[in-house]
């Protein structure tokens, strides 16, 4: 089979329909079990981080790009469903994949995958993207990289926020990257090494052309501000790994700023790994309160489920009340090499 039949049927990122009645499907579920009571409770408590003064912290794992969310992360952004997102190098490439204008493209997950490998083709599951494409856009990163000053390191969230800057000159349609740096929304990437942008920045270093250089404590140090100078945080994670762990952690690091322990106020989690593997993916909302990064008295809940279930209805559900949306006191941020915010006042 050749490469143009491999890659014919793309994916179509899913967008927003504001006219479809999702939240009185998720209401109505409140009142089932299992599963389903468990996706309406999230919905419940994300409505209450919108009415609430708080700090609303995402983390997003898996190829959820590739997988069709991108223009639900973008709705989040823009309408501040979130007010920052922390999630993999991948999901950060694929986005600038798509916001070029490249696409995702749907297969069987039964497909032979030496085959695909001698064509360039790469899958995802029941995805497949151009390896060529993609090898394109490492180098565009390097020399994105390599146009920075290199006498100093960069968090990923000001190295994102400028890679987002620069993509909206070229981009048709904004993507999470662009949305975020116009919004002036953080972006963090705490494992970006482990992603075609690190591979991209190394491929140039290794031409010998940048000397660039990540401040990941930086990063940490930020993230724990977001907790420790807002009046309160709450978060919200689709998968596991490392973007969980790095929202939840910042409740810990924060007691070093504020001499106090909090933990967050509001956490909802749609994963599908299971607690007893003793994985960080897993594990509850109820481990997390003995290490402090969850509130005693927090609002919680765990929805076990695939994310690109979960995500569209929960999204296009809070679509619905866009009055709650607007009335949302939220932080507002001051985008530079030092990350500053301000919270609106009670009144």
């Amino acid at each position: 089979m050749r490469k143009h039949q491999l890659l014919s049927v793309p994916t179509r990122p899913l967008a927003i329909d504001e006219h479809k009645n999702v939240a009185a499907l998720l209401e109505k579920m409140g009142g089932i079990s299992f599963q389903g009571r468990s996706l309406a409770t999230s919905y419940r408590i994300w409505k209450d981080m919108l009415g609430d003064r708080v700090m609303i912290m995402m983390g997003m794992s898996g190829a959820m790009v590739p997988a069709g969310m991108r223009r639900l992360v973008v709705y989040m952004i823009q309408n501040r469903l979130i007010d920052c997102l922390v999630s993999t190098g991948a999901n950060f490439f694929h986005d600038l994949h798509e916001t070029i204008g490249d696409k995702h493209y749907q297969c069987s997950p039964n497909i032979d995958d030496v085959m695909l490998q001698k064509a360039l083709v790469d899958r995802m599951y029941d995805v497949l993207a151009d390896e060529e494409r993609f090898r394109k856009h490492d180098a565009l990163i390097g020399r994105f990289a390599a146009s920075l000053d290199q006498s100093r390191p960069y968090t990923t969230r000001e190295f994102l926020y400028l890679l987002g800057k620069d993509l909206g000159k070229r981009s048709k349609e904004d993507g999470i990257v662009t949305a975020a740096a116009k919004a002036e929304i953080p972006l963090y990437c705490p494992a970006i090494g482990d992603s075609s942008i690190g591979i991209g920045i190394a491929e140039n270093r290794h031409l010998g052309k940048n000397r660039f250089t990540f401040d990941v404590v930086g990063d940490v140090l930020e993230t724990a501000r977001l907790a420790a100078d807002s009046p309160a945080s709450a978060v919200i994670y689709f998968g596991g790994g490392t973007p969980k762990n790095f929202v939840n952690q910042t409740e810990v690091t924060a007691t070093f700023i504020r001499n106090s322990h909090n933990g967050h106020k509001y956490a909802l989690q749609v994963i599908t790994d299971a607690a007893h593997w003793g994985g960080l993916s897993g594990c509850t909302f109820e481990e997390s309160q003995s290490w402090g990064k969850i509130a005693h008295n927090a609002k919680m809940v765990t929805v076990h489920c695939d994310s690109t279930i979960a995500m569209p209805m929960l999204v296009t559900a809070l679509s619905e009340f866009p009055s709650l949306i607007r009335r949302r006191k939220k932080p507002a941020f001051q985008m530079g090499r030092e990350l500053k915010f301000t919270f609106p006042s009670r009144s």
